[in-house]
């Protein structure tokens, strides 16, 4: 008698299908199934704005009126601005304006620096005279000011040079030392220093005090932390503020005229009150003004944009790199869009 022993089958082997899978194969079959020649002739409609365009036209028609006043208004007198806008009592007004605006920028930035570390220090004394400083030479309008250095002589006949509280040892007469020019770039200098000060110390104290930390922990000197950590980071956020403190001071100086410099706008009243044409050479002024500031603005990108180097991988494209871009995509910017064929890119 022969027994025989049935073996149970194997389990196949075979892995069930993914779901997933089955889904999409199901998926793409009915979509193949379906028929796509109704959607070729459906185009794509961009959101219609007509507010936006409204806006924009009212905007241009304004802008539009604006220039035609300035071309046949006979008020504006052009005859005379294109006359006096390069005459050589200008062109030398617009160099005393510069050199003003130098000498009070740099005796302002660093003598506040010196005043923004001092309200940075430890001694108590150092920062209460720093903040009385600022305090104090923010408060005065820049005018009184100029008009106090003016007249400092009357207080002061001399200047001595000695020991405090003690013998002299020479002295000089104020008026030699301190004439209009030198009182004026003295009271621009400190008045510009009180804010330089303040943006200075912003900077300063918005950099992480992780990166201190960090540097004094690999033994790197105060000085050398200072310099070259601390410094290039407050950078990005001084420069914003300490070049719009550079254009007001720019025009700032328009102040000094109380004052007989020869700055720009002294010099067009001078030519106004013996000609009368206030208009056109208030119109020369401004227009120098906006070229002057304009120049001013274009250094900040640039020096901000090179101060942006350790924040960014890419530093942001300049002026004329945009414009170059933008001529490079318009060929792409013409041609139309390519349609998709069956639903597929």
């Amino acid at each position: 008698m022969t027994v025989t022993t049935e073996t149970p089958a194997a389990p196949s082997r075979r892995r069930p299908a993914n779901a997933a899978t089955a889904t999409a194969t199901a998926t793409a079959t009915a979509t193949a199934a379906v028929d796509l020649d109704g959607l070729d002739g459906l185009r794509t409609v961009p959101a219609r704005h007509p507010w936006r365009w409204a806006a924009g036209a009212a905007a241009l028609v304004v802008l539009a009126q604006f220039t035609h006043g300035l071309a046949t208004n006979p008020g504006w007198d052009w005859a005379t601005f294109r006359v006096y806008f390069t005459a050589d009592t200008i062109l030398r007004a617009i160099g005393r304006t510069l050199e003003l605006t130098a000498y009070g920028t740099l005796l302002g930035f660093l003598l506040g620096a010196g005043v923004a570390a001092m309200r940075l220090s430890r001694s108590a004394i150092l920062r209460s005279i720093a903040w009385a400083y600022v305090w104090v030479f923010r408060s005065i309008p820049l005018i009184v000011q100029l008009v106090f250095w003016f007249n400092l002589s009357y207080l002061y006949k001399r200047f001595g040079f000695g020991i405090p509280f003690g013998p002299t040892f020479g002295d000089v007469e104020t008026v030699g030392v301190l004439g209009a020019l030198g009182a004026a770039v003295l009271g621009l200098g400190l008045h510009q220093a009180a804010f330089a000060a303040e943006i200075i110390r912003g900077g300063i104290i918005a950099v992480d005090a992780g990166q201190r930390e960090a540097a004094a922990a690999l033994g790197i000197p105060r000085g050398r932390q200072a310099w070259r950590i601390v410094l290039p980071q407050a950078m990005r956020g001084i420069l914003p503020a300490a070049a719009n403190e550079v254009i007001s001071l720019l025009k700032g100086t328009s102040v000094v005229y109380v004052m007989a410099i020869g700055e720009l706008f002294y010099q067009t009243q001078v030519i106004y009150g013996r000609t009368g044409r206030v208009v056109p050479l208030l119109m020369v002024a401004t227009v120098w003004y906006v070229l002057l500031t304009t120049v001013l603005s274009i250094g900040q990108y640039y020096v901000e944009r090179h101060f942006a180097r350790g924040a960014q991988r890419t530093p942001p494209p300049t002026p004329l790199q945009r414009v170059r871009a933008f001529v490079r995509s318009l060929p792409d910017r013409t041609q139309p869009a390519a349609r998709t064929s069956g639903g597929q890119p």
